[in-house]
């Protein structure tokens, strides 16, 4: 398991733009943000990020345009680096933020697959698995917008989609899309008249499985209150990595 926290430090220090054993120190980093490759793809542009910080749980690096760092040399400075995602230390951040025309965007709880699973497997349902181009004709379905994405992303393409059947009607869909090179993020979803059955947890297991069995890595995304979301990440054997938080213009779309 340790092999995927170094990986993540890897992925993270082309994000960050600093060297992996920065996320490991206790000490706060500040760096010019830039567009390497090999990182996540949210965004077709291949702009640099103006703000975004992270925290494995020791210091946080925050990368930004250079316009930002009078500011955030005083605002890392002598503060513990999970401290700085609660609301009042973001209070500042985001009215200087305000200045340059940004906002912050959601904070997200990132986990990876650091323990065994104890989900049990999937019982009463027929599974069925689609791969690349066979997932495109369930875009634009409301009942799959966190196992999928909204439509297909060149940048980001769906790669595998993992459906529980109940008759014919598919009841529950895990899918991964492939942020950054064999960086697989796992979405789930299930229809409200089938949850609680244990149906998310058994296919978010299945797909783990099957992405790690193609020597891709898995990955899990939370926002800090979706309770439900967390339990089925760690009863499929993720564990809390990484939280991150960015900035996007005023007047851009929220995701």
């Amino acid at each position: 398991m340790r092999a995927y926290k170094e990986a993540l430090y890897r992925l993270l220090s082309i994000e960050y733009n600093c060297p992996p054993a920065f996320f490991e120190q206790d000490e706060n980093r500040l760096t010019v943000s830039s567009c390497r490759e090999g990182r996540r793809m949210y965004d077709p542009t291949p702009t640099p990020p103006f703000f975004q910080m992270v925290t494995a749980g020791r210091g946080s690096v925050a990368t930004a345009d250079e316009r930002l760092h009078p500011f955030l040399e005083g605002f890392l400075k002598d503060r513990m680096g999970h401290w700085l995602f609660e609301q009042p230390n973001l209070l500042p951040l985001e009215q200087e933020l305000n200045r340059f025309g940004y906002t912050l965007r959601s904070a997200h709880h990132m986990y990876l697959p650091l323990a065994e699973p104890s989900a049990k497997p999937l019982q009463g349902c027929k599974v069925k698995w689609f791969f690349d181009e066979e997932i495109h004709p369930f875009y634009g379905d409301p009942s799959f917008r966190n196992a999928l994405c909204e439509t297909y992303q060149p940048h980001r393409p769906d790669r595998i989609a993992v459906c529980a059947y109940d008759g014919d009607t598919i009841v529950g869909m895990a899918g991964c899309s492939e942020d950054a090179p064999h960086w697989m993020q796992i979405g789930i979803d299930v229809l409200p008249s089938h949850r609680s059955r244990g149906i998310g947890q058994g296919l978010v297991s299945l797909l783990r499985a099957k992405i790690e069995e193609n020597g891709d890595i898995p990955f899990y995304g939370t926002a800090p209150a979706n309770c439900h979301s967390q339990c089925i990440a760690i009863a499929c054997g993720f564990r809390p990595a990484w939280v991150e938080i960015g900035a996007r213009k005023r007047q851009e779309k929220v995701f």
